[in-house]
């Protein structure tokens, strides 16, 4: 079996695409891998399958017509002087809803807070296998919200140690200049300042890459096009 194909209809917390600052203008391109696809089997499920199914297409990477990525962040790496978030910080949420979490990837400001859901008629729990922000394993029945404040910058995991194959990115931002590419593979950087900056892509398995970007009036577009895997998929 091949990587699992993006659908049609996605939920629109999907894909997460955040602005910066006024004045500036939109920084847009595309994240896509052309290089083999390995054959990988689905993935079994021996708990709760009632709710969650006997097994699922393997999520680590999920990929759209012509090699779209979905779920890679893209973001400034040297960011304007003065960068940051607006006041009113945007509402960041996560579900577990057919025991996987939706999104799979999301991005919250530094101080920020992300509301963890559970949407299905099971228990979950999140555990965070974190560095820099304090550590969380915590039950969370269906309807309960859980929020979370994350207050240092990191790339945190998230699992549910009672379904194995859960597994999430919270990525906690200092600046505004994130994005996450949707189901066609593109992201888009908004309100960046005219200027050179080091554009960088992250990905669980794709690895991190980076490249040089001249920002002008208009905009400007910049692509990843990723050949090979930098990490072992499921």
């Amino acid at each position: 079996m091949h990587l699992q194909r993006a659908p049609k209809a996605l939920l629109c917390a999907a894909c997460l695409v955040l602005g910066g600052t006024a004045g500036g203008a939109d920084l847009t391109g595309t994240v896509t891998y052309t290089g083999p696809l390995p054959q990988r089997a689905k993935v079994p499920i021996t708990i709760d399958q009632y709710i969650c199914g006997k097994d699922k297409d393997p999520d680590d990477l999920v990929l759209g017509p012509k090699g779209a990525v979905q779920y890679a962040v893209v973001w400034i790496d040297n960011p304007p002087a003065g960068a940051r978030w607006p006041a009113e910080a945007p509402k960041v949420e996560m579900d577990q809803n057919g025991c996987v979490f939706v999104p799979r990837v999301a991005v919250v400001p530094v101080g920020g807070t992300v509301d963890f859901l559970n949407s299905d008629r099971l228990l979950h729990n999140l555990h965070s296998l974190s560095k820099d922000n304090p550590s969380f394993n915590r039950t969370q029945p269906r309807g309960r919200t859980i929020p979370i404040t994350f207050t240092k910058p990191e790339l945190v995991t998230i699992t549910c140690d009672l379904h194995s194959w859960m597994k999430s990115w919270v990525v906690v931002a200092e600046h505004p200049y994130y994005a996450v590419t949707d189901a066609a593979g593109a992201f888009r950087i908004a309100a960046v300042p005219p200027g050179k900056y080091r554009l960088r892509m992250w990905h669980e398995v794709l690895g991190d890459v980076s490249r040089e970007v001249e920002v002008g009036p208009q905009g400007a577009a910049a692509t990843f096009d990723i050949k090979t895997l930098k990490a072992p998929v499921q």
